[in-house]
C-alpha cells in the first residue's frame, strides 16, 4: 500500500482499494511468506473507529500501523468522495464472504475468533456450508477478551497450533484492534481482519440492515432499533461529533495529524 491507495480522514489513513482489489491484495498476502513484521493487520472501520482515535493517540496509532484501514461505513466513502477520492465501501461482513468464497479450494486456513460461547464454532460450520472447500483452521470464542499476558499465550498458542494463515477477529471495536496490536508479534499466521459485527450477522444472532438502508447510510439507524440500550450511547455521541469535524476539515477549517 502506498500513500496513493489512501485518503486521510480525521487523522487516519483509510484504504481507497475497491472491494475486488482488497480480495486480490488479501489472497497474496495469504498466499505468501509471512511478513518480517508479523501478520498484516486489516481494520474494517467506521465512524465509531474513527471517533476512537481522535479520543485515544494510541488507538490511532494503531488503525495507522495497519497495513489496511477499509471504509466499513458510507460516511468514510462520502467524505473521501468529497476529497476527490474514488472510496469504496468495504464492508467488513460483506469481506469476509468475498475472501472466503475466493479462497474455497486453496491452501488457505481460517481462523474466527470472538463472539460469545458457540458463536465463532457456528460461524465457521456457517462458511464451510457455504463455500465449499474452505479450509477452517479453527475457531474460539474467549470467555474474556482482556489483553493479560496469559491469555495472550493461550490465544497464540490455539492460532499457532492451528497452522492459520487468516485470523478474523471480532470483539468490537476498539477491544479487536487492540487484540490484534497485542498478539500480531505471537503469530504466525499471515494475515488478521477485524470485522466487528460480521460474526453475530452471519450466524444470524443479529439481523443485518437491508440493503437499501446500507446504501443510504442509514445502517446505524437500523442496528439502534435492534440494540438501543448497548449502542445509544455510541450513536448519539459520535454520529453528530463526526459531520462536525468532518466538515472542519473538508473546509480547511481544522486538520487532524495522522
Amino acid at each position: 500500500m502506498t500513500d496513493g491507495n489512501r485518503v486521510s480522514i480525521l487523522g487516519v489513513r483509510v484504504s481507497t482499494l475497491s472491494m475486488g482489489e482488497t480480495v486480490d491484495v488479501l489472497l497474496d498476502w495469504a498466499s505468501a511468506a509471512r511478513s518480517p513484521e508479523g501478520p498484516r493487520c486489516v481494520c474494517a472501520t467506521t465512524v465509531h473507529g474513527l471517533m476512537e482515535a481522535r479520543r485515544d493517540p494510541s488507538f490511532r496509532a494503531i488503525l495507522n500501523e495497519a497495513s489496511l484501514v477499509t471504509a466499513d461505513g458510507m460516511p468514510l466513502v462520502w467524505v473521501g468522495r468529497v476529497r476527490g477520492r474514488q472510496v469504496e465501501r468495504v464492508y467488513g461482513p460483506d469481506l469476509m464472504l468475498r475472501l472466503c468464497a475466493a479462497s474455497a479450494g486453496r491452501a488457505i486456513r481460517h481462523y474466527f475468533y470472538g463472539g460469545v460461547t458457540g458463536v465463532a464454532e457456528q460461524l465457521a460450520v456457517n462458511l464451510e456450508k457455504r463455500f465449499p472447500g474452505l479450509r477452517v483452521a479453527g475457531w474460539w470464542s474467549p470467555s474474556f477478551n482482556r489483553l493479560a499476558d496469559g491469555e495472550l499465550r493461550d490465544a497464540a498458542h490455539r492460532i499457532n497450533s492451528s497452522g492459520a494463515d487468516i485470523v478474523w477477529v471480532g470483539l468490537g471495536t476498539p477491544k479487536q484492534e487492540r487484540w490484534m496490536a497485542a498478539l500480531r508479534s505471537r503469530l504466525a499466521a499471515k494475515v488478521m481482519l477485524t470485522v466487528g459485527a460480521a460474526f453475530d450477522f452471519h450466524t444470524g444472532r443479529v439481523r443485518q440492515a437491508p440493503r437499501l438502508l446500507q446504501r443510504a447510510g442509514l445502517e446505524w439507524a437500523f442496528r439502534l432499533s435492534q440494540e438501543p440500550r448497548r449502542l445509544w450511547r455510541r450513536y448519539a455521541l459520535n454520529n453528530p461529533l463526526f459531520v462536525v469535524l468532518a466538515g472542519l476539515e473538508l473546509l480547511g477549517v481544522k486538520r487532524f495529524p495522522t
